[in-house]
């Protein structure tokens, strides 16, 4: 292993994306996650508790600030880059193919996009990349005893995210039909199975004996987005690793279902198709592809590195890796100024994730306006209700700075961190349904809209002052419950029981 040029470039990813941490501000996730940590518990209606955990490590360590928040993932995504050259290596990689699997890998759009904002992503997409890793290498060298750390692998990624169940029936899957089905016939693969379930225990008993909430907000995603996820599929597969590597991991994934010398590492390469087939038929997102590309990427590169024998082919090789590593930067990481993202009709349309990253202090300081015209003695009696958790984060993180009161949401786990007193008569909202609200209030008035110059989500949600419930809050707030997501497009509230789509 070249450890020494793969380090380098591990540690290069780690540097850049933490020179870019402040650019820009927190993501309406890392907003959610950020409150979270305040109120840890085994569980979330939308997540396991890790990420909730990390952020709290990350807070007491480095502070309530940004550029903390982002430290672990800036570390974890040198990890990933460090695992796609010992992926290469596995399937027989020389040095030269092992160092160039590790540039891919750091100019691939996953390892940008998960090393740059903190959430569930970080530690799935690892789990993923690790498992796989493992499994690699048990089939090379035959070692079960690697079934132990894949357990420990999985436990972990459970608790972080769900999702890695995914991964695991089709890996599966793959060796159950391709085999060597021998991995299965150790005592050490029952004991793994044992160690991860250990491991999640906490997390899977939370949602049990809460009621399975998981399944509701699954249905939510999958529900509103159906039609989106199947007609955006490909393209999305084209995209997440990033547009100019596409040869490279699609090289991959031919060599594993092709090559006679990787016949034992065959399964990697059906779980794929595998995996597409069952997204689309359950209306899962194309996003979750990306995990599985990025160990075909790792292989792609051991067969592009066969066939880069020349000069010529080797300066393709390093243009299209170059033109990848720039183009995913633009679109994930905030390298330019938000108004040439606002002000680029191409990259207003694809880069949405930066425009998740802005606007919100200024929402707080608009709703601060609000909260200023109201008579002192009313202000001592009141709260700021945001209708999805961003906007709660936002008030919670930036509030003090304008004398704003605890903000409140009913919105997934949000709700479970605390609900208003009884003492408390006025509410100002934001985002929320008027006509809800004239029912739970005697009285009800608009007080303007947040206006943002960028194509922010949140832009044009109308405020709202409410006085005077009808009901007392421990009777209310079971009315302002709500599982679902807010659409990243049109700031629209989804729940499984009220399916709108995303325009």
């Amino acid at each position: 292993m070249p450890w020494r040029p793969v380090s380098l470039t591990a540690a290069a990813m780690t540097v850049c994306l933490l020179v870019l941490a402040t650019r820009h501000g927190y993501h309406i996730d890392e907003l959610y996650t950020r409150v979270a940590s305040s109120h840890l518990a085994w569980g979330y209606i939308d997540q396991p508790p890790l990420v909730a955990l990390v952020a709290k490590v990350e807070i007491a360590i480095f502070g309530d600030n940004l550029f903390g928040f982002r430290v672990v993932p800036a570390l974890l995504a040198s990890v990933a880059v460090l695992l796609a050259p010992l992926i290469a290596r596995e399937l027989g990689a020389n040095s030269r193919a092992q160092v160039l699997a590790g540039l891919m890998a750091f100019a691939s759009g996953l390892v940008m996009y998960t090393g740059h904002i903190m959430g569930t992503n970080n530690w799935d997409e690892l789990s993923w990349i690790t498992a796989t890793w493992l499994l690699i290498r048990m089939v090379r060298t035959g070692d079960t005893r690697l079934w132990w750390a894949i357990g420990v692998v999985v436990g972990v990624g459970l608790t972080a995210k769900y999702l890695l169940v995914l991964l695991l029936l089709c890996l599966g899957a793959g060796l159950l039909a391709f085999g060597p089905r021998a991995v299965f016939r150790t005592w050490r693969f029952p004991a793994a199975v044992g160690v991860a379930a250990v491991i999640a225990s906490p997390v899977l008993i939370w949602q049990v004996t809460h009621g399975m909430p998981q399944l509701e907000m699954s249905a939510a995603l999958s529900k509103a987005l159906e039609s989106l996820s199947r007609s955006t599929f490909i393209p999305m597969q084209l995209l997440l690793i990033g547009f100019f590597l596409n040869p490279v991991w699609i090289a991959g994934l031919v060599a594993l279902l092709r090559r006679p010398e990787w016949r034992a590492y065959r399964f990697v390469g059906w779980s794929y198709p595998l995996m597409v087939v069952v997204l689309l038929v359950i209306g899962g997102q194309g996003a979750y592809t990306t995990a599985l590309q990025y160990v075909l990427l790792a292989a792609g590169a051991v067969v592009v590195d066969r066939w880069a024998r020349s000069v010529p082919r080797l300066s393709v090789i390093g243009a299209l890796t170059g033109l990848n590593a720039l183009s995913c930067a633009i679109l994930l990481l905030p390298v330019l100024p938000i108004g040439t993202y606002a002000n680029t009709p191409v990259l207003k349309d694809l880069a949405i994730v930066q425009f998740d990253q802005v606007g919100w202090p200024e929402m707080t300081r608009q709703v601060g306006a609000v909260y200023q015209s109201l008579p002192p003695e009313e202000q001592a009696h009141t709260v700021i209700y945001g209708n999805h958790y961003g906007q709660a984060g936002a008030i919670d993180k930036w509030g003090p700075t304008y004398g704003l009161p605890k903000a409140y949401s009913g919105h997934n786990s949000y709700a479970d961190f605390g609900r208003p007193g009884e003492d408390k008569t006025t509410v100002i909202t934001i985002g929320a349904d008027p006509k809800q609200f004239g029912q739970l209030f005697r009285s009800c008035e608009e007080r303007g809209e947040y206006s943002n110059d960028l194509p922010v989500s949140d832009d044009g949600q109308k405020l709202m002052v409410c006085r005077g419930p009808l009901k007392p809050w421990s009777q209310l707030w079971e009315q302002l419950r709500w599982i679902g997501f807010q659409c990243p497009y049109t700031a629209e509230a989804i729940t499984a029981d009220s399916i709108k789509g995303c325009d």
